[in-house]
């Protein structure tokens, strides 16, 4: 659970969310990833542009590399097809990348990011599964903002291939091909940017809702133009180097690129975007979702807190009545994420 004080400052949008554990633990998780409060962007911008004029900079004759062009460069002249043209090339083009990093950077002070996962069954196991995709989501996000300035598809496929089963691991452990024992897990992770524009990728996780202030009601978003892989870790892309040392249910046919990023864009005032895990919707059952609309109904002008809250009641009512038949089983962990589009200018 992210504390409030991490809700990210985006223009013209409210968010909030909360999740309600089965037990003491469970196998939800969701944060903001809040870039100005995690990360120093003035001084990865710095460092960047640092990076682009030494990168420029000839590496003097008998000197230490300073850093990993001049390393290459090193490897280059060693070579008997050395030429000088092609140490300027390659700096040329390392000094232009770390530019495009501080240009990029740029963009996270109005960005926010939404994690939202969802581990299979509640409790400890559970818990452990989600902690591990958290820690490795921040561990590829340092990364990905030295290399990148921002997350790439490659992060997730990264993500993806930790939450696989290895076949030593499962040979060492006794379990076989078919045994169902996988830590699965589904995941969505999306960034806010002003005004409603929210960009995404799915790993097996039921599709954002958008609710309509105009309208009042859930709008339809085509489905087929949003991409959902299958959960992490049961498949990974054919052209991987390492797919041979792990079990996947069948080889996907490529990684993931940035066409397989969907968008939505809140387009008025007042809508909003609903995130959540399957204790609260599945994603398909028609009457679960009209009880869910007449709530967003009632509560829609509200505060991104109290819609929240109003759905999160709404998904919990019927769980006393399962546990006094004996029925505990059917209980999950819930989260809802709101992300409105306010008025503020």
């Amino acid at each position: 659970m992210p504390v409030e004080g991490a809700i990210p400052d985006i223009p013209g949008i409210e968010m909030y969310g909360n999740s309600i554990p089965v037990g003491t633990v469970g196998g939800d998780l969701f944060e903001y990833i809040n870039f100005q409060q995690r990360y120093d962007i003035d001084v990865r911008i710095q460092q960047a542009l640092k990076s682009a004029r030494e990168f420029l900079d000839p590496i003097p004759p008998g000197a230490l590399p300073r850093n990993s062009v001049d390393d290459h460069v090193e490897w280059l002249r060693s070579r008997p097809d050395y030429r000088p043209e092609t140490e300027t090339d390659y700096r040329t083009a390392l000094s232009s990348e770390q530019v495009r990093i501080a240009m990029v950077l740029n963009d996270l002070y109005s960005t926010a990011g939404v994690l939202l996962v969802d581990a299979q069954g509640h409790g400890l196991i559970s818990a452990k599964i989600a902690s591990t995709v958290h820690d490795t989501f921040h561990a590829f996000m340092l990364s990905e903002l030295d290399q990148h300035g921002r997350t790439t598809p490659e992060l997730f496929e990264n993500i993806n291939l930790r939450l696989a089963h290895s076949i030593t691991a499962r040979n060492a452990l006794g379990i076989g091909e078919r045994e169902n024992a996988r830590e699965i897990a589904t995941m969505v992770y999306g960034e806010v940017h002003p005004y409603g524009y929210f960009r995404f990728v799915n790993f097996g996780h039921p599709p954002p809702l958008v609710f309509s202030a105009e309208y009042r009601k859930f709008v339809k978003l085509d489905r087929d133009r949003m991409v959902q892989f299958l959960p992490l870790g049961l498949q990974i892309p054919a052209d991987h180097p390492d797919r041979k040392r792990y079990f996947s249910m069948q080889f996907r046919p490529r990684p993931a690129n940035s066409s397989d990023v969907a968008e939505i864009t809140l387009m008025s005032p007042g809508d909003i975007l609903f995130l959540y895990t399957d204790g609260v919707y599945d994603g398909f059952d028609d009457e679960q979702l009209q009880h869910l609309e007449a709530v967003m109904r009632e509560n829609y002008s509200k505060s991104a807190r109290d819609i929240c809250n109003a759905l999160l009641e709404h998904a919990t009512k019927d769980d006393e009545q399962l546990r006094q038949i004996g029925e505990e089983d059917r209980i999950d962990d819930k989260t809802v994420f709101i992300i409105k589009r306010s008025e503020r200018k």
